[in-house]
């Protein structure tokens, strides 16, 4: 934010939530399945930086409910997990992926409606490789719109470029891709799938 914008009273906008490049999953879950090998590992979740205030709590809280309460009819389960850098996971158990991209996008919605859309750092899904059970994340970079494939390797902290490479090229007609590959963060330690 600039001088003038301070002295006009402008504040920063924050790129809004994207829910149809956010749904863009589930349509492409169908190519990925059938086509490509890939399953879902019946977790999904939405990672945001929470804030100690009544207000941000509230929402977090609010959605957890109505998440569990809705869950309750189609067998989704909701639990929260905070990791070491000060992220919280709200991650989502079931093996409908329509079901995983409904709740992260009514979570996305709730702190966008609340003012707290850029405390949202982004949406992972776990799929699984059938052929060797591997990990594979697809993250959803929710500030930018796009999607990026993390492939982890062993419990270590190895990637498999080659097979991200692979799979951005099956995902590039599928949905939006992040075309910086500096921005394809790894996310060790995810509390989804196996990583």
């Amino acid at each position: 934010m600039g001088f003038l914008d301070t002295l006009f009273g402008r504040t920063k906008t924050v790129k809004q939530v994207r829910p149809d490049r956010l749904f863009a999953m589930t349509t492409a879950y169908l190519d990925l399945d059938l086509t490509h090998g890939l399953s879902t590992s019946g977790e999904a979740a939405i990672v945001f930086q929470p804030l100690a205030t009544g207000d941000f709590n509230q929402i977090a809280d609010d959605m957890e409910a109505i998440l569990q309460s809705t869950g309750a009819e189609s067998g989704t389960t909701v639990s929260r997990r905070d990791d070491d850098f000060g992220y919280r996971w709200m991650v989502l158990g079931t093996s409908e992926v329509d079901d995983q991209v409904i709740g992260v996008n009514a979570v996305m919605e709730a702190l966008q409606a609340g003012g707290y859309a850029d405390r949202v750092l982004c949406a992972v899904f776990a799929l699984r490789d059938r052929d060797g059970g591997r990990p594979v994340h697809l993250i959803y970079l929710a500030k930018r719109g796009t999607w990026y494939p993390f492939v982890p390797v062993g419990g270590g902290k190895e990637r498999n470029r080659e097979r991200e490479l692979q799979l951005k090229a099956v995902l590039d007609p599928l949905m939006p891709v992040e075309p910086e590959m500096d921005r394809w963060y790894p996310l060790w330690g995810a509390p989804v799938g196996d990583a």
